[in-house]
C-alpha cells in the first residue's frame, strides 16, 4: 500500500487570498488614515534611511496610533482582521481541497507566509485553516499595547519558511534544527511536493525556489485591477511560475482545477514509486 503523501500549500496573503493590504481595513479606518497618505509616509522612511520596507510600515502603524492617542493591543489587531475582504471562494477552499486530497491518499497542509501582520490574519475566518501562520508581528508592553516589531518578514526572509516546512522545523524560533544537515530523503515535504501562491515581486524568491525544486507556483491576480494580469503574466514569461490565474478559489475555477491536477499527478507518482 502506498504511503500517504505529504503536500504543502503555501500562500502569501495580501493580493493573494485577500484584496489589497490588510492594514487598509480596520486599522486605517479606526485611525482615519488614508491608504495613500500611510504608504507614502512609509515609502519616504524607506528612501530616507535605506530601510527595510516591512519595518517602516510597522513603524508607521505605531506612530500613527500614538499620534492619535489610540493604543493598539493584540485583540484590536485581531478585531481588524474581521473586516478583511477575502477573495471569492477562499473560505470554502481549504476544506474542499483537503477532502479531495484525502480521497487520493494525499495529506495536504496549508501554510501562510506573509509580510503582513499575523495578528490581523488571526482575526480572519480562515486563520484556523493553516497548520502554521508565518507573518510579521509586534511586541507588546506591560499594558498590552504594541510598541515594537517582534518579527518582520521581508521578501527574501520568506524563503526561510519554505525550508522550515521542507525540513519539518516549524518553530520559527528554532535556529538549530532548520540549519542542520538533512538528506533529501529525510525531509517530510520535498520542494517537489509544494505549491506556492503569490501575487507580487515579494513572492518571486519563493516562487522561483519551489518551481526550481520541482514544485509548482501560481501567480494570482485580482480581476479588473489595472495591470494586475499583465504583471502576473510576466512571471510566467520569466519562468517563475507554472500558471497565471484570477483570484477566484471557487470550485471548478482555474486555481481549483490546477491544484487538483497537481494532487492527481503527485498521487500517481507516489503509487508508481510504491509499486510492487
Amino acid at each position: 500500500m502506498a504511503k500517504k503523501l505529504q503536500v504543502a500549500l503555501c500562500y502569501d496573503f495580501d493580493g493573494t487570498l485577500a484584496a489589497g493590504n490588510m492594514q487598509e481595513y480596520g486599522f486605517m479606518d479606526r485611525l482615519s488614515v488614508t491608504p495613500d497618505a500611510f504608504w507614502a509616509k512609509s515609502a519616504t522612511l524607506v528612501k530616507q534611511h535605506s530601510a527595510d520596507k516591512i519595518l517602516c510600515y510597522m513603524k508607521c502603524m505605531l506612530e500613527e496610533a500614538k499620534a492619535r492617542k489610540i493604543p493598539f493591543r493584540r485583540e484590536d489587531f485581531v478585531e481588524c482582521g474581521k473586516d478583511v475582504a477575502l477573495f471569492k471562494g477562499v473560505i470554502e477552499w481549504f476544506d474542499r481541497i483537503n477532502a479531495y486530497a484525502q480521497s487520493k491518499g494525499v495529506e495536504v497542509s496549508h501554510f501562510l507566509i506573509s509580510s503582513g501582520l499575523k495578528e490581523i490574519v488571526e482575526g480572519t475566518p480562515i486563520a484556523d485553516k493553516f497548520k502554521k501562520l508565518y507573518a510579521s508581528t509586534f511586541m507588546y508592553n506591560e499594558y498590552g499595547e504594541a510598541e515594537w516589531p517582534a518579527r518582520a518578514i521581508d521578501y527574501t526572509g520568506k524563503t526561510q519558511y519554505i525550508f522550515r516546512i521542507n525540513k519539518g522545523c516549524l518553530d520559527e524560533c528554532d535556529t538549530v534544527s532548520v540549519n542542520r544537515k538533512m538528506s533529501q530523503d529525510e525531509r517530510p515535504v520535498p520542494l517537489s511536493h509544494m505549491i506556492y501562491f503569490g501575487d507580487g515581486d515579494t513572492d518571486v524568491p519563493c516562487m522561483s525556489m519551489i518551481k526550481g525544486g520541482g514544485g509548482y507556483s501560481v501567480a494570482v491576480y485580482q480581476p479588473h485591477k489595472h495591470g494586475a494580469r499583465e504583471a502576473a503574466e510576466q512571471y510566467l514569461h520569466d519562468e517563475r511560475v507554472d500558471i497565471v490565474a484570477p483570484a477566484d478559489y471557487s470550485e471548478g475555477k482555474k486555481i481549483d482545477r490546477f491544484v487538483k491536477q497537481v494532487i492527481d499527478t503527485l498521487a500517481a507518482e507516489n503509487k508508481l514509486r510504491s509499486f510492487e
